[in-house]
């Protein structure tokens, strides 16, 4: 083996003369990977439309070579180079080879022997038995020999559908559509593309003398994300650092961090991102995606992930196991949290600044993490319909995190609070409620106008009849409950009438102050009828906003009940001057149902906030 750094220009009929494997402790094969509405896998489309695209510019007499990229290996003593980088296009260069045999097959002609022999080889030892030897070997345990099977012309053997697998089979399918759509059962066509794909295509290899110096190269070459993103960059930082005998160890966990992403369908680089800007120093609370990587390599002081990978990757994972559940809206314990559930159907899916904090505080009892998941729904609310930038609230998150991952006792946690929850909402209350006071269906999307009727719907059904059995903002945002007009946009003309003036406006068709949240049961009853009959149908849906909303129910004295329903604004008619006051009734009401209100009482000349 030599003691120096070789590198080679080599066709892919000259790579696959040797044989590769991609040990276990290496990122698995992902160019194949498609997501859950099947978008994904263009990295392997894109391989082939490249080279296709040089095939079909070649003339008889002169085709121009088509460079892929760089390969690092390094070569213990066992006829084996170990793939350290490179395996994305290696193995979609075997896969490819494979797929051109099955479609010279399938055409009905013969495989080139070229063909075979770079796909797999055989040998005879002194004992006469012959060893089979694919050109390409997956150790990873996730790949489940399913390369080995292609290699084979069999259907792949195992059973388990793990990532690998299924990226594997993704990619091949892809293949073998792409020679079927461009050359059908034209073998001789077949063959010429054959013919420029093994002698034409061609790669670097890069041949170090250990296993450490391939890890460092493949720092080099991949260093500022150009090809990998921080996440694999990192992953390759910490085996150069760890000892070849925590391998093992390392690739485990390794392993179990990005499953539990992966199966929360978290993207693995937001999530380092977060980690990052919840537990540690970031320079002005910024920090970039294509920046992760660089400041790791500056910040091993704080994670120590030089001096101990292992227990990095162990901090990390622990992390990552936590996010997956904030996805689901649960606490770090694995107990759903109403905050949480909330903060998703406030903010869609996209909105995930929040889990810096949520990082931040994953060490908190589990009764003052529920405090911070009720306190960040109270703030996202706030900063999101009072129109506060992302990137002024994500510095708010970044800030805040700074102090909350110190918080240990309940007095801190306080402290805290009024720091931020209570400060955020004092400082953009007004705003807040200036924006509800305006508030219609073109200024937010539905999904964030349901959760804020919702939200008021349930305030006063708690007020009515105590928390206990309203407490799942969920009841009140399914499906068999709408959205309804008040006044609808399609009224009949009786229902206009009756309304007067402005009864085909839009201004106030489509403002907060006449909408409500109904059963669609009843709202199918009341449908675009007269305000005067729909009066009848109200009283008959089970949420006691709506139930009151033409007049206040007669149940008692001065029970309950009562009492929350004197807070009500209910109107017997229903006019522009109604929804006026309607409106301005939810934006005031609203400053309770999100503990605005005694933020704004609390302003203070002396108070402390935390500032970005």
């Amino acid at each position: 083996m030599s003691k120096t750094i070789d590198s080679e220009d080599l066709s892919l009929a000259k790579v696959f003369q040797s044989f590769y494997r991609v040990p276990d402790y290496q990122r698995e094969y992902v160019w194949g990977e498609k997501g859950p509405n099947g978008e994904g896998g263009e990295q392997v489309d894109q391989f082939l439309q490249d080279i296709y695209s040089e095939f079909e510019a070649a003339t008889s007499e002169h085709a121009e070579e088509y460079f892929i990229g760089t390969i690092v290996v390094w070569e213990p003593k066992d006829g084996y180079f170990d793939l350290i980088d490179g395996q994305q296009r290696t193995t979609t260069s075997f896969l490819t080879l494979c797929a051109l045999r099955d479609a010279f097959v399938t055409a009905g002609a013969a495989v080139p022997p070229t063909l075979k022999d770079q796909i797999s080889s055989s040998s005879m030892d002194w004992r006469g038995e012959i060893k089979h030897m694919m050109r390409l070997d997956l150790q990873y345990e996730d790949a489940c020999d399913a390369l080995s099977d292609y290699g084979e012309a069999r259907q792949p053997s195992s059973m388990i559908a793990t990532r690998s697998t299924r990226n594997l089979a993704n990619a091949y399918d892809t293949i073998r559509d792409f020679l079927r759509n461009r050359f059908g059962s034209d073998v001789a066509l077949l063959q010429r593309f054959y013919g420029y794909f093994a002698t034409k295509v061609k790669l670097i290899r890069i041949q170090t003398p250990s296993v450490s110096r391939a890890l460092k190269i493949f720092e080099t070459i991949n260093d500022r994300g150009s090809g990998l993103d921080g996440m694999d960059l990192l992953k390759n930082l910490l085996f150069m650092k760890a000892q070849p005998g925590d391998f093992a160890k390392l690739k485990t966990d390794w392993k179990d961090l990005t499953q539990e992403l992966f199966d929360a369908s978290e993207k693995p680089l937001r999530f380092l991102r977060y980690f990052i800007l919840a537990n540690y120093e970031v320079k002005d609370a910024k920090l970039r995606e294509e920046d992760i990587y660089d400041w790791l390599t500056k910040s091993a002081a704080q994670t120590n992930h030089s001096a101990d990978p292992l227990g990095f990757v162990a901090t990390l994972k622990a992390g990552a196991q936590a996010y997956a559940r904030f996805s689901k809206g649960e606490s770090p314990r694995g107990t759903n949290e109403h905050g949480l559930l909330n903060t998703r159907a406030l903010g869609g899916s996209a909105i995930k600044q929040h889990y810096v904090l949520l990082l931040a505080g994953r060490h908190l009892s589990a009764p003052l993490f529920t405090r911070l998941c009720d306190g960040i729904e109270q703030v996202m609310c706030v900063w999101l319909f009072a129109g506060v930038p992302a990137k002024d609230y994500e510095r708010s998150v970044t800030a805040a995190a700074r102090v909350l991952r110190s918080v240990r006792t309940e007095a801190d946690f306080s402290a805290f609070e009024q720091a931020f929850v209570v400060a955020e909402k004092r400082a953009h209350g007004d705003d807040f409620v200036e924006a509800l006071q305006e508030l219609t269906t073109s200024d937010v999307r539905q999904f964030r106008m349901k959760y804020l009727l919702a939200k008021i719907v349930q305030y006063v059904d708690i007020q009515a009849y105590g928390r206990a059995a309203h407490e799942a903002l969920s009841t009140y945002l399914l499906s068999s409950n709408e959205v309804e007009h008040i006044l609808a946009q399609g009224s009949t003309p009786a229902a206009a009438a009756e309304f007067g003036k402005n009864a085909r406006d839009q201004n106030y068709i489509q403002c907060l102050g006449n909408l409500m949240l109904l059963e669609k049961s009843v709202n199918v009853v009341a449908s675009n009828a007269p305000y005067s009959q729909k009066c009848g149908v109200y009283p008959s849906s089970k949420f006691l906003l709506s139930r009151c909303q033409a007049t206040r129910l007669k149940v008692g004295a001065n029970d309950r009940i009562t009492r929350a329903m004197k807070r009500l604004d209910p109107a017997p008619v229903w006019n522009s001057e109604a929804i006026d006051r309607r409106q301005l009734w939810f934006a005031d009401i609203a400053l309770d149902v999100w503990d605005v209100r005694s933020s704004l009482a609390a302003s203070q000349p002396d108070d402390k906030s935390i500032s970005p």
